[in-house]
């Protein structure tokens, strides 16, 4: 029998119904590697799985430089794993209760300059069409306005935007979906966009028409008329970009941007699809870090 037989993996998987796909590949990849290395130490399944081989377990991946975000996340992937095992009558005790993980300090998100942001705004590269110009310029205008998650933009479809209301209709992690604002200018930019949608849409790679597919229901369209894709986002970022950036740069700068100009944290946690408002948190010391900043270089006696 197989270590991924042994320990019901594909159950667990099955379970995770709430859950995103990245996340849940995760998961089965975390736990995975965790019986893995338990088994090596003698342990033959989940049942014999004790506190002692979970804490010996994080502090291996402590020693092995991994990072503590990571090493965070493999441990709640265990805590998953072992509290549906529970509930399913399969173990008496969670052996993960109580383990704890390295604190992570965490880096703070980058936030762009105002440089930074207008080059991604406003940057048409001279070798591209001018679908692409209009293409790129909604997308960025959609990750900076509406602080969406790359992969929230890539699933829009035509219909996820009510221009008329400025609002667009996102699905989230874990399938949830929330309305989120869309600014005048990202309006704008879609309708342009729109207008030059069907140079792309409709044809294969060699120009000739091919059978509909759900693609055609894309808002945002690569140059082969699919679905554009987190790869295809990245690379228009970095066209486009002064200098290296990720595209989620530009979510954690309309974050930062909302709490330095006064808005509620929770209505922040709101609009970026934060399920703990402590996720949210992290930019509130952004903006502290950038009005310390501030007042340094502008007071007399700073």
């Amino acid at each position: 029998m197989s270590t991924t037989d042994r320990w019901n993996i594909a159950g667990f998987v099955t379970s995770l119904t709430a859950s995103a796909s990245n996340t849940v590949s995760a998961y089965q990849r975390d736990v995975r590697l965790f019986a893995g290395w338990v088994e090596r130490h003698g342990v033959k399944g989940p049942t014999q799985v004790t506190k002692s081989h979970v804490r010996s377990y994080v502090a291996f991946l402590t020693t092995s430089k991994l990072a503590r975000r990571s090493i965070a996340r493999k441990k709640a992937a265990l805590g998953r794993y072992f509290g549906w095992l529970s509930r399913n009558g399969k173990v008496k005790i969670d052996p993960t209760l109580g383990v704890k993980t390295p604190a992570d300090k965490g880096r703070l998100p980058k936030v762009l300059t105002g440089e930074q942001l207008r080059t991604l705004l406003e940057r048409h590269p001279p070798e591209h069409p001018r679908w692409r110009h209009l293409r790129d310029d909604a997308v960025v205008e959609m990750l900076y306005g509406s602080g969406l998650r790359v992969s929230e933009l890539c699933a829009l479809d035509v219909d996820s935007v009510d221009a008329r209301r400025c609002v667009v209709l996102v699905m989230g992690k874990g399938s949830k979906e929330r309305r989120v604002p869309v600014s005048k200018p990202s309006v704008e930019a879609i309708r342009e966009w729109v207008k030059l949608r069907h140079e792309v849409a409709g044809e294969s790679e060699s120009g000739r028409a091919r059978k509909a597919t759900v693609d055609d229901l894309a808002l945002f369209l690569n140059h082969r008329g699919r679905r554009i894709t987190p790869r295809d986002v990245r690379r228009l970022i970095d066209d486009r970009a002064m200098s290296p950036t990720h595209p989620h740069a530009l979510r954690h700068t309309f974050a930062t941007h909302l709490l330095d100009n006064g808005a509620d944290l929770r209505t922040v946690q709101e609009l970026l699809g934060h399920a703990d408002v402590a996720t949210t948190q992290r930019y509130t010391h952004v903006s502290k870090e950038r009005l310390k900043t501030a007042y340094g270089a502008s007071h007399p006696r700073a």
